[in-house]
Protein backbone atom coordinates (compact mmCIF):
# COMPACT_ATOMS: atom_id res chain seq x y z
CA UNK A 1 0.00 0.00 0.00
CA UNK A 2 1.02 3.88 -0.61
CA UNK A 3 -0.28 4.30 2.96
CA UNK A 4 -0.79 2.00 5.58
CA UNK A 5 -3.40 -0.36 5.43
CA UNK A 6 -5.65 -0.05 8.86
CA UNK A 7 -8.40 -2.51 9.77
CA UNK A 8 -9.40 0.53 12.41
CA UNK A 9 -13.18 0.65 12.99
CA UNK A 10 -15.63 2.53 10.34
CA UNK A 11 -18.15 5.10 11.07
CA UNK A 12 -21.05 4.37 9.68
CA UNK A 13 -25.09 4.38 9.56
CA UNK A 14 -26.60 1.66 9.92
CA UNK A 15 -30.56 -0.64 10.05
CA UNK A 16 -29.87 -2.75 13.15
CA UNK A 17 -32.91 -4.46 11.85
CA UNK A 18 -35.63 -5.13 9.08
CA UNK A 19 -37.39 -1.95 8.88
CA UNK A 20 -35.39 -0.50 11.67
CA UNK A 21 -34.39 3.83 11.77
CA UNK A 22 -30.64 4.35 10.58
CA UNK A 23 -28.34 4.69 13.26
CA UNK A 24 -25.02 5.30 14.36
CA UNK A 25 -23.09 1.96 14.33
CA UNK A 26 -19.20 1.00 13.55
CA UNK A 27 -17.97 -2.28 11.98
CA UNK A 28 -14.48 -3.37 10.44
CA UNK A 29 -14.40 -2.62 6.75
CA UNK A 30 -11.96 -5.35 5.13
CA UNK A 31 -8.38 -5.51 4.82
CA UNK A 32 -7.05 -3.88 1.56
CA UNK A 33 -5.63 -6.67 -1.17
CA UNK A 34 -3.16 -5.66 -3.94
CA UNK A 35 -5.84 -4.32 -6.66
CA UNK A 36 -7.84 -2.66 -3.85
CA UNK A 37 -8.25 1.33 -3.48
CA UNK A 38 -9.12 2.34 -0.42
CA UNK A 39 -11.79 5.93 -0.33
CA UNK A 40 -12.63 8.17 2.17
CA UNK A 41 -16.18 8.67 1.61
CA UNK A 42 -16.89 12.24 0.53
CA UNK A 43 -20.88 12.08 -0.93
CA UNK A 44 -23.08 9.27 -1.25
CA UNK A 45 -26.19 9.19 -2.88
CA UNK A 46 -29.71 8.12 -1.10
CA UNK A 47 -31.48 5.96 -3.60
CA UNK A 48 -34.75 4.53 -3.58
CA UNK A 49 -32.85 0.72 -3.15
CA UNK A 50 -31.50 1.53 -0.03
CA UNK A 51 -34.90 2.01 1.23
CA UNK A 52 -36.13 -1.13 -0.13
CA UNK A 53 -33.15 -2.47 1.04
CA UNK A 54 -33.69 -1.83 5.15
CA UNK A 55 -36.68 -3.84 4.52
CA UNK A 56 -38.14 -5.94 2.83
CA UNK A 57 -35.08 -6.67 0.50
CA UNK A 58 -32.45 -6.56 3.16
CA UNK A 59 -30.37 -10.31 3.41
CA UNK A 60 -28.75 -9.60 6.61
CA UNK A 61 -28.71 -7.16 9.67
CA UNK A 62 -27.15 -4.91 10.65
CA UNK A 63 -26.92 -3.38 6.98
CA UNK A 64 -25.31 -0.07 6.04
CA UNK A 65 -26.70 1.22 2.67
CA UNK A 66 -25.29 3.16 -0.29
CA UNK A 67 -24.12 2.75 -3.67
CA UNK A 68 -23.42 6.09 -5.21
CA UNK A 69 -20.10 7.21 -3.51
CA UNK A 70 -17.90 9.44 -4.46
CA UNK A 71 -14.48 9.73 -2.46
CA UNK A 72 -10.41 10.56 -2.26
CA UNK A 73 -8.26 8.05 -2.54
CA UNK A 74 -5.97 7.23 0.45
CA UNK A 75 -4.25 4.40 -0.33
CA UNK A 76 -3.98 1.89 -3.35
CA UNK A 77 -2.61 -1.53 -3.44
CA UNK A 78 0.87 -2.80 -4.71
CA UNK A 79 -0.85 -3.93 -8.41
CA UNK A 80 -2.90 -0.63 -8.55
CA UNK A 81 -1.63 1.28 -11.49
CA UNK A 82 -4.56 3.95 -12.44
CA UNK A 83 -5.38 5.23 -9.39
CA UNK A 84 -3.31 7.39 -6.59
CA UNK A 85 -3.62 8.70 -3.25
CA UNK A 86 -5.70 12.17 -3.31
CA UNK A 87 -7.72 11.22 -6.90
CA UNK A 88 -11.17 11.90 -6.63
CA UNK A 89 -12.87 8.67 -7.61
CA UNK A 90 -16.84 7.06 -7.43
CA UNK A 91 -17.70 3.82 -6.76
CA UNK A 92 -21.45 2.47 -8.22
CA UNK A 93 -23.92 -0.55 -7.36
CA UNK A 94 -21.60 -3.62 -7.91
CA UNK A 95 -17.82 -3.98 -6.70
CA UNK A 96 -17.11 -7.51 -8.13
CA UNK A 97 -18.27 -10.61 -10.66
CA UNK A 98 -17.37 -13.84 -11.90
CA UNK A 99 -14.98 -11.77 -14.54
CA UNK A 100 -15.08 -14.97 -16.87
CA UNK A 101 -18.81 -15.41 -17.93
CA UNK A 102 -19.64 -13.99 -21.32
CA UNK A 103 -21.59 -10.74 -20.22
CA UNK A 104 -18.35 -10.15 -17.68
CA UNK A 105 -16.01 -10.55 -20.44
CA UNK A 106 -17.87 -7.87 -22.64
CA UNK A 107 -17.63 -5.32 -19.67
CA UNK A 108 -21.19 -5.88 -18.89
CA UNK A 109 -20.49 -7.18 -15.07
CA UNK A 110 -23.99 -6.07 -13.94
CA UNK A 111 -25.11 -8.68 -15.76
CA UNK A 112 -23.01 -11.58 -14.45
CA UNK A 113 -24.18 -14.92 -14.17
CA UNK A 114 -22.93 -15.90 -11.50
CA UNK A 115 -24.83 -12.08 -9.96
CA UNK A 116 -22.35 -9.50 -9.18
CA UNK A 117 -21.08 -8.91 -5.99
CA UNK A 118 -23.32 -5.54 -4.53
CA UNK A 119 -21.69 -2.68 -2.92
CA UNK A 120 -23.85 -3.24 0.34
CA UNK A 121 -25.65 -6.63 1.31
CA UNK A 122 -23.52 -8.83 -1.03
CA UNK A 123 -20.94 -10.93 -0.38
CA UNK A 124 -17.47 -10.94 -1.03
CA UNK A 125 -16.44 -13.50 -3.58
CA UNK A 126 -12.68 -13.45 -1.45
CA UNK A 127 -13.37 -14.05 2.14
CA UNK A 128 -17.09 -14.45 2.12
CA UNK A 129 -18.09 -11.40 3.99
CA UNK A 130 -21.28 -9.51 4.19
CA UNK A 131 -20.44 -5.67 1.64
CA UNK A 132 -21.30 -2.80 3.32
CA UNK A 133 -22.05 0.40 1.77
CA UNK A 134 -21.35 4.12 1.35
CA UNK A 135 -23.28 5.37 4.45
CA UNK A 136 -19.87 4.88 5.87
CA UNK A 137 -16.38 6.84 6.80
CA UNK A 138 -14.06 4.26 4.43
CA UNK A 139 -14.98 1.80 1.34
CA UNK A 140 -12.13 -0.74 -0.13
CA UNK A 141 -13.40 -1.67 -3.64
CA UNK A 142 -11.12 -3.58 -6.39
CA UNK A 143 -9.64 -0.57 -9.12
CA UNK A 144 -11.62 -2.67 -11.82
CA UNK A 145 -15.19 -1.08 -10.39
CA UNK A 146 -13.62 1.87 -8.94
CA UNK A 147 -14.25 5.28 -11.38
CA UNK A 148 -12.36 8.38 -11.89
CA UNK A 149 -14.87 11.31 -11.08
CA UNK A 150 -14.58 14.14 -13.94
CA UNK A 151 -12.69 16.44 -12.31
CA UNK A 152 -15.40 19.70 -14.54
CA UNK A 153 -18.51 17.65 -12.24
CA UNK A 154 -19.48 19.08 -8.58
CA UNK A 155 -19.18 15.95 -6.62
CA UNK A 156 -22.28 16.20 -4.61
CA UNK A 157 -24.39 16.15 -7.79
CA UNK A 158 -22.18 13.55 -9.43
CA UNK A 159 -22.58 11.30 -7.13
CA UNK A 160 -26.51 9.47 -8.70
CA UNK A 161 -24.73 8.99 -11.67
CA UNK A 162 -23.28 6.03 -10.71
CA UNK A 163 -26.91 4.84 -10.27
CA UNK A 164 -29.19 6.90 -11.53
CA UNK A 165 -27.22 8.00 -14.18
CA UNK A 166 -26.26 4.31 -15.69
CA UNK A 167 -29.39 2.90 -15.21
CA UNK A 168 -31.05 5.69 -17.73
CA UNK A 169 -28.00 5.78 -19.66
CA UNK A 170 -27.14 2.19 -20.19
CA UNK A 171 -30.71 2.21 -22.15
CA UNK A 172 -30.63 4.57 -24.18
CA UNK A 173 -27.38 3.87 -25.40
CA UNK A 174 -28.22 0.35 -25.90
CA UNK A 175 -31.09 1.48 -28.18
CA UNK A 176 -29.00 3.62 -29.94
CA UNK A 177 -31.12 6.73 -29.58
CA UNK A 178 -29.99 9.96 -30.90
CA UNK A 179 -30.81 12.42 -33.51
CA UNK A 180 -34.37 11.89 -35.42
CA UNK A 181 -35.71 9.75 -32.88
CA UNK A 182 -38.67 10.81 -30.73
CA UNK A 183 -38.13 9.45 -27.23
CA UNK A 184 -40.25 9.27 -24.10
CA UNK A 185 -39.92 9.57 -20.64
CA UNK A 186 -42.50 8.37 -18.21
CA UNK A 187 -42.03 9.69 -14.35
CA UNK A 188 -40.13 12.26 -13.57
CA UNK A 189 -38.20 11.75 -10.64
CA UNK A 190 -34.92 10.38 -9.19
CA UNK A 191 -34.20 8.03 -12.44
CA UNK A 192 -36.55 10.24 -14.77
CA UNK A 193 -34.83 13.58 -14.54
CA UNK A 194 -31.17 12.45 -15.88
CA UNK A 195 -33.20 10.38 -18.50
CA UNK A 196 -34.45 13.86 -20.23
CA UNK A 197 -31.52 15.35 -19.96
CA UNK A 198 -29.57 12.55 -21.24
CA UNK A 199 -32.27 11.86 -24.58
CA UNK A 200 -31.58 15.91 -25.03
CA UNK A 201 -28.32 15.54 -25.00
CA UNK A 202 -27.85 12.48 -27.46
CA UNK A 203 -29.88 14.17 -29.73
CA UNK A 204 -33.33 13.01 -29.61
CA UNK A 205 -37.01 14.64 -28.90
CA UNK A 206 -37.92 14.39 -25.77
CA UNK A 207 -41.41 13.90 -24.91
CA UNK A 208 -41.73 14.01 -20.82
CA UNK A 209 -44.69 11.94 -19.16
CA UNK A 210 -46.01 12.59 -16.03
CA UNK A 211 -48.94 12.26 -13.68
CA UNK A 212 -48.48 15.89 -11.83
CA UNK A 213 -49.51 18.90 -13.43
CA UNK A 214 -47.02 20.30 -11.46
CA UNK A 215 -44.06 18.42 -13.17
CA UNK A 216 -44.74 19.79 -16.62
CA UNK A 217 -43.26 23.00 -16.30
CA UNK A 218 -40.02 21.17 -14.74
CA UNK A 219 -39.86 18.67 -17.54
CA UNK A 220 -39.88 21.41 -20.11
CA UNK A 221 -36.86 23.01 -17.55
CA UNK A 222 -34.99 19.89 -17.60
CA UNK A 223 -34.92 20.18 -21.27
CA UNK A 224 -37.78 18.10 -22.69
CA UNK A 225 -39.20 19.83 -25.78
CA UNK A 226 -43.04 18.80 -24.34
CA UNK A 227 -44.68 17.63 -21.57
CA UNK A 228 -47.86 15.45 -21.28
CA UNK A 229 -50.01 14.77 -18.61
CA UNK A 230 -50.50 10.99 -18.96
CA UNK A 231 -54.22 11.21 -16.78
CA UNK A 232 -55.17 13.04 -19.55
CA UNK A 233 -57.18 10.75 -21.86
CA UNK A 234 -57.27 13.54 -24.53
CA UNK A 235 -53.37 14.55 -24.73
CA UNK A 236 -52.74 10.25 -24.43
CA UNK A 237 -54.63 9.62 -27.41
CA UNK A 238 -52.75 12.17 -29.25
CA UNK A 239 -49.71 10.01 -28.92
CA UNK A 240 -50.40 7.12 -30.52
CA UNK A 241 -47.88 5.66 -33.35
CA UNK A 242 -45.55 8.28 -32.27
CA UNK A 243 -42.43 6.99 -30.24
CA UNK A 244 -39.35 5.42 -31.38
CA UNK A 245 -38.21 4.59 -27.79
CA UNK A 246 -40.58 5.12 -24.38
CA UNK A 247 -37.95 4.29 -20.86
CA UNK A 248 -40.43 4.02 -18.42
CA UNK A 249 -38.63 4.98 -14.54
CA UNK A 250 -42.55 4.20 -13.10
CA UNK A 251 -42.07 1.03 -10.21
CA UNK A 252 -46.33 1.25 -9.46
CA UNK A 253 -48.76 -0.59 -11.21
CA UNK A 254 -50.22 1.80 -13.78
CA UNK A 255 -53.02 1.52 -16.83
CA UNK A 256 -49.95 0.83 -19.55
CA UNK A 257 -52.37 0.34 -22.76
CA UNK A 258 -52.23 4.15 -24.10
CA UNK A 259 -48.70 3.85 -23.18
CA UNK A 260 -47.76 0.75 -25.63
CA UNK A 261 -50.21 2.33 -28.14
CA UNK A 262 -47.86 5.19 -28.30
CA UNK A 263 -44.87 3.03 -30.04
CA UNK A 264 -44.42 3.36 -33.72
CA UNK A 265 -44.23 0.00 -35.65
CA UNK A 266 -41.01 -2.13 -34.70
CA UNK A 267 -40.63 0.23 -31.44
CA UNK A 268 -39.40 -0.79 -27.84
CA UNK A 269 -40.97 0.34 -24.28
CA UNK A 270 -38.24 -0.09 -21.75
CA UNK A 271 -39.87 -0.31 -18.38
CA UNK A 272 -37.13 0.09 -15.51
CA UNK A 273 -39.54 0.60 -12.52
CA UNK A 274 -40.36 -3.21 -13.07
CA UNK A 275 -43.67 -2.60 -10.82
CA UNK A 276 -45.34 -6.51 -9.37
CA UNK A 277 -47.20 -6.48 -12.50
CA UNK A 278 -47.51 -5.01 -15.49
CA UNK A 279 -51.23 -3.60 -16.57
CA UNK A 280 -51.91 -3.63 -20.31
CA UNK A 281 -53.90 -5.37 -23.16
CA UNK A 282 -51.32 -7.90 -24.41
CA UNK A 283 -52.68 -7.52 -28.13
CA UNK A 284 -51.24 -3.70 -28.15
CA UNK A 285 -48.21 -5.75 -28.61
CA UNK A 286 -49.21 -7.13 -31.80
CA UNK A 287 -50.53 -3.96 -33.29
CA UNK A 288 -47.55 -2.46 -34.53
CA UNK A 289 -44.29 -5.49 -33.78
CA UNK A 290 -44.08 -3.59 -30.64
CA UNK A 291 -41.42 -4.84 -27.78
CA UNK A 292 -41.68 -4.81 -24.19
CA UNK A 293 -37.94 -4.78 -22.49
CA UNK A 294 -35.95 -4.16 -19.49
CA UNK A 295 -32.56 -3.37 -18.36
CA UNK A 296 -30.36 -3.57 -15.47
CA UNK A 297 -27.64 -0.62 -13.78
CA UNK A 298 -24.47 -0.83 -16.30
CA UNK A 299 -21.61 -2.50 -16.21
CA UNK A 300 -18.22 -0.84 -15.99
CA UNK A 301 -17.91 -0.21 -19.58
CA UNK A 302 -20.93 1.71 -19.78
CA UNK A 303 -20.05 3.52 -16.29
CA UNK A 304 -16.91 4.94 -18.16
CA UNK A 305 -18.35 5.74 -20.92
CA UNK A 306 -21.68 7.91 -19.23
CA UNK A 307 -18.88 9.76 -17.09
CA UNK A 308 -17.43 10.90 -20.28
CA UNK A 309 -20.75 11.84 -22.10
CA UNK A 310 -21.57 13.59 -18.58
CA UNK A 311 -18.33 15.64 -18.96
CA UNK A 312 -18.36 16.62 -22.45
CA UNK A 313 -22.49 18.00 -21.99
CA UNK A 314 -22.10 19.08 -17.74
CA UNK A 315 -25.01 16.50 -16.97
CA UNK A 316 -25.54 15.95 -12.93
CA UNK A 317 -28.30 14.92 -10.98
CA UNK A 318 -30.63 17.95 -9.09
CA UNK A 319 -29.30 17.41 -5.65
CA UNK A 320 -30.70 18.46 -2.33
CA UNK A 321 -27.54 17.82 0.02
CA UNK A 322 -28.31 16.50 4.02
CA UNK A 323 -26.29 15.73 6.93
CA UNK A 324 -25.47 12.47 7.78
CA UNK A 325 -28.04 12.33 10.48
CA UNK A 326 -31.06 13.85 8.58
CA UNK A 327 -31.02 10.10 6.71
CA UNK A 328 -34.60 9.05 8.46
CA UNK A 329 -36.18 12.29 7.80
CA UNK A 330 -35.13 11.66 4.34
CA UNK A 331 -35.90 8.40 3.71
CA UNK A 332 -39.43 9.95 4.98
CA UNK A 333 -39.64 12.11 2.20
CA UNK A 334 -38.56 9.74 -0.20
CA UNK A 335 -41.53 6.92 0.58
CA UNK A 336 -43.71 10.24 -0.34
CA UNK A 337 -42.52 11.35 -3.57
CA UNK A 338 -40.94 14.39 -1.89
CA UNK A 339 -37.37 15.23 -3.60
CA UNK A 340 -36.58 16.95 -6.43
CA UNK A 341 -34.91 14.77 -7.60
CA UNK A 342 -32.03 13.14 -5.38
CA UNK A 343 -30.43 13.08 -2.15
CA UNK A 344 -27.02 13.46 -1.54
CA UNK A 345 -25.35 12.78 2.08
CA UNK A 346 -22.45 14.89 2.71
CA UNK A 347 -20.64 12.07 4.62
CA UNK A 348 -18.27 14.67 6.55
CA UNK A 349 -21.48 15.49 8.67
CA UNK A 350 -20.51 11.72 9.65
CA UNK A 351 -20.01 11.71 13.21
CA UNK A 352 -16.38 9.82 13.74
Amino acid sequence: MNAPATNAMTPAYAALERNGPLVPWQFERRAPRPDDVVVKVLYCGVCHSDLHATGKWGQSFPLVPGHEIVGEVTAVGSAVSVFGIGDRVMIGVIVDSCRVCQPCRDHMEVYCREFPTQTFDGVDRVDGTRTRGGYSARYVADQRFVYPLPANLDPAAAAPLLCAGVTTYSPLKHWNVGPGMTVGVVGIGGLGHLAVKFARALGAHVVAFTTSPAKVAAALALGAHEAVLSTDETQMAAQAYRFDFILDTVSTTYPMTPMIQALKLDATLCSLGIPDRFDFAPLMLTMGRRRLASSGAAGTADTHDMLAFCSAHGIVADVEVIAMDQINKAFGRLARGDVRYRFVIDMATLAP
